[in-house]
């Protein structure tokens, strides 16, 4: 490998895990992040926004304030190869890469620039004030974290909540869906479990498969989005995807069958939930092993990343409670609000990419 030269690091997607990376080498290696975007939309912080636009003033930043010797190259990724060694953009650029980091994520709605993503915040947020009724239909963590923002701050307005599976938060025990089950219910949303939502009629009614009818003047799906990975179809790591879109990984986070491609975040086939905080732990294991393979390691001498053994998480329940699930217990409640339903670790996030908190 030529010490000659800084090593170039392609990153592709600006999430959570992207930025990571590309903040632990900015230094020491030539890295450009490609991402349609011109921001990081903190995902912690994202259902806050709805119910108070403000918040997004720090949880949406744009990527210059904080990867200040990162080329920042807002285009969609269309294509990859090993031969020469380089990426191809929707723009016609081609970057060439001694690492690529591959951290698209899922599919998700996202526009281009920061002042246009905080025009949309601004647009549900007036739909959210204008209704007096409102369906959620998801009933994973961002549905329930979406319903627990509206009925803290919103009270008077009715909430709904659709789930076609028997429980909420399903990656997570029955003990924690149990709770924040009974949480939503004293706040008196109306919960349908093993419902989905078939049809709607104007007045605003919609129906569910069983008939249910459910009056709502606006809706927010929160249901679950497909890996971003169609741009790797037709290419050399079209073999490494599993039958979900999502690239297999060793323990090292390198991508099957390679030696300098690696995959974090919700991209990977990892056995565990896609949440955030474990992103952040995949890009610290690849950014240290980006470097050990800079200064000539092997690959069985690389940092590996272990899995969960058993899911952990903290949904937060507008911005005084929350429900945890730790290895030593189950909780709802204001402890749990406290650790993260104030903030939602936005002041943390910013601190960790040397922005103040």
């Amino acid at each position: 490998m030529d010490k000659r030269r800084k090593q170039r690091v392609v990153v592709v997607g600006g999430g959570i895990a992207g930025v990571h990376v590309a903040k632990a080498l900015e230094s020491e290696a030539s890295v450009s992040l490609i991402d349609p975007k011109d921001y990081l939309e903190i995902p912690y912080g994202a259902l806050r926004n709805t119910v108070e636009p403000s918040f997004a003033e720090r949880s949406i930043v744009p990527y210059s304030e904080f990867l200040t010797q990162v080329e920042l190259v807002q285009s969609a990724a269309v294509s990859v190869s090993s031969s020469p060694a380089q990426v191809s953009t929707s723009t016609g650029r081609k970057l060439p890469y001694d690492f690529l980091v591959i951290s698209t994520g899922s599919h998700a709605k996202g526009a281009p620039t920061r002042r246009d993503r905080i025009q949309e915040i601004l647009a549900d947020h007036e739909r959210l004030k204008g209704a007096s009724s409102i369906l959620v239909v998801g009933g994973g963590p961002v549905g329930v974290e979406l319903a627990g923002e509206i009925v803290t701050d919103f009270p008077e307005k009715s909430v709904s909540l659709v789930q076609g599976g028997p429980r909420l938060i399903e990656f997570l025990g029955p003990s924690a869906s149990t709770k924040a089950l009974n949480w939503l219910t004293s706040k008196s949303v109306r919960v349908l479990l093993k419902e989905r939502i078939t049809s709607s009629a104007s007045p605003p009614i919609f129906t569910t498969e069983s008939g249910k009818q459910i009056p709502a003047d606006t809706h927010f799906v929160c249901t679950g989005s497909r890996p971003s990975s169609s741009w790797l179809k037709g290419t050399f790591l079209e073999d490494s995807l599993d039958g979900n879109g999502r690239l297999r990984v060793d323990s090292a986070l390198l991508v099957s069958g390679t030696r300098n491609v690696f995959a974090c975040g919700d991209i990977t086939d990892l056995k565990e939930i896609k949440q955030g905080f474990l992103a952040e732990k995949h890009a610290k294991v690849v950014a240290a092993n980006i470097r050990k393979l800079t200064n000539d390691a092997d690959c069985g001498d690389l940092r590996c990343y272990c899995p969960l053994e058993r899911a952990m998480g903290l949904v937060s329940l507008g911005r005084h409670a929350g429900v945890a699930q730790l290895p030593f217990g189950t909780f709802v409640g204001w402890i749990p609000g406290l650790v993260k339903s104030r903030d939602l670790f936005v002041g943390k996030t910013r601190k960790g990419l040397g922005l103040r908190s």
